[in-house]
C-alpha cells in the first residue's frame, strides 16, 4: 500500500464498522485473540454477513476470499470489512524492511515484529485500513487492547483479501488492484 493521510470512511460506513471494532477491542480486553472475519454488506438493504477467514494456510486464505467474493456477488455487496490479527515491522525499522526480511524470511520471524489489529474497509469507493497495535493492557500477560484507530485512504492495494466486491453495472473502472 502506498502511504495515505488520515481519513475517517464516511459515516454510513463507520455506523456499521464501529460497532465491529469495539467489539474486537471486547475481545482483545477479555484475554481472547481475535478470529479473522470478513463482514459483507450491503447499505442499501442494511445487511451484512459475517464470513470466517480461515488464516492458517495459504490454502485456507484463497478459500476464504473465494467464499467472501462469493458471498458479496450474492449480497450484492457495496462493503467488505476485514478484522485480523496481523505482525507489522516497528515503524522505527520500515527502513530496513529489505534487509530483514532477507535476513528473517518474514517480518512474524524477526524480532522486529509487532502484534497489530488489522482493518480494512474496501468500498466503491476505495480502501480504508488502519493498523492499530495490539498492546497488553495493565499488568495483565492475556488481556491486550488497541488504541485509537486512525484510517488512511489507499486509491491501491495488493492483496489476497482486496478487490473482493463485485464489479456493479455503471461502475467507474476501480484503481484497486489484485
Amino acid at each position: 500500500m502506498t502511504e495515505a493521510p488520515i481519513s475517517t470512511p464516511p459515516q454510513e460506513y463507520m455506523g456499521i464498522i464501529s460497532p465491529l471494532i469495539d467489539k474486537a477491542r471486547g475481545f482483545l480486553e477479555a484475554g481472547e485473540k481475535l478470529q479473522a472475519m470478513a463482514f459483507v454488506g450491503n447499505l442499501t438493504t442494511k445487511e451484512f454477513i459475517p464470513v470466517i477467514i480461515q488464516s492458517g494456510s495459504i490454502e485456507g486464505k484463497d478459500k476464504s476470499a473465494q467464499i467472501i467474493q462469493s458471498v458479496a456477488l450474492a449480497l450484492e455487496a457495496d462493503f467488505v470489512f476485514v478484522i485480523m490479527e496481523a505482525w507489522a515491522l516497528r515503524p522505527d525499522k520500515m527502513h530496513q524492511m529489505n534487509a530483514i526480511l532477507d535476513k528473517y524470511g518474514s517480518i512474524s520471524k524477526s524480532p522486529y515484529a509487532i502484534d497489530t489489529c488489522s482493518l480494512m474497509l474496501e468500498t466503491r469507493h476505495g480502501v480504508w485500513s488502519a493498523q492499530p497495535q495490539i498492546k497488553t493492557k495493565g499488568i495483565s500477560k492475556k488481556k491486550r487492547t488497541i488504541g485509537v484507530v486512525e484510517f488512511r485512504y489507499f486509491t491501491e492495494v495488493k492483496g489476497r483479501f482486496a478487490h473482493l466486491l463485485p464489479q456493479k453495472e455503471g461502475d467507474e473502472p476501480t484503481k484497486i488492484l489484485h
